[in-house]
């Protein structure tokens, strides 16, 4: 006779894999119909790193911090946000003058925009919709996008 706990894990196994929960914005609410609200927002965002970068980011010993990417996912269910991450690369390269070589110290940073819990997406891109999103108060928070970055990139 089978265990309880092992008939339970046979049942289970027989059921149909579940859809993914969570999706890319960009493909919230269906494939790429996110795409054009989502891509706005990342360059406006972009445009708003670089503004910034060189008085804040750009001074130390990576002055040529890069954005390359903005993803957030989004329950399917719902369109509560689960968490969005921002990756940013910058290197620096000294020759050595001994050697020759040239060193390179190379890094990326994945720097998570600071979400409240539950945040709706459309309550995200409305917050975010002005002029200065780095700098728009976050849902729920009082914080944003910058703040952000600046317990990651310091």
């Amino acid at each position: 006779m089978l265990g309880f706990a092992l008939m339970l894990a046979l049942a289970a196994a027989a059921l149909p894999a579940a859809a993914d929960e969570y999706v890319d914005a960009l493909h919230y609410p269906s494939n790429e119909q996110g795409w054009d609200v989502f891509h706005d927002l990342e360059q406006r965002l972009v445009r708003d790193f670089d503004d910034v970068c060189g008085d804040t980011f750009c001074e130390g010993e990576f002055s040529n911090l890069q954005a390359l990417r903005y993803r957030c996912s989004v329950r399917k269910a719902d369109s509560v946000m689960g968490q969005c991450v921002w990756i940013f690369a910058g290197g620096n390269a000294e020759v050595n003058e001994t050697t020759g070589k040239v060193m390179v110290d190379a890094r990326t940073w994945a720097c998570r925009t600071p979400l409240a819990p539950n945040t709706p997406l459309a309550s995200f891109y409305s917050a975010l919709s002005g002029n200065d999103p780095i700098h728009a108060r976050l849902p729920g928070t009082s914080t944003t996008v910058y703040e952000g970055l600046t317990d990651c990139l310091n």
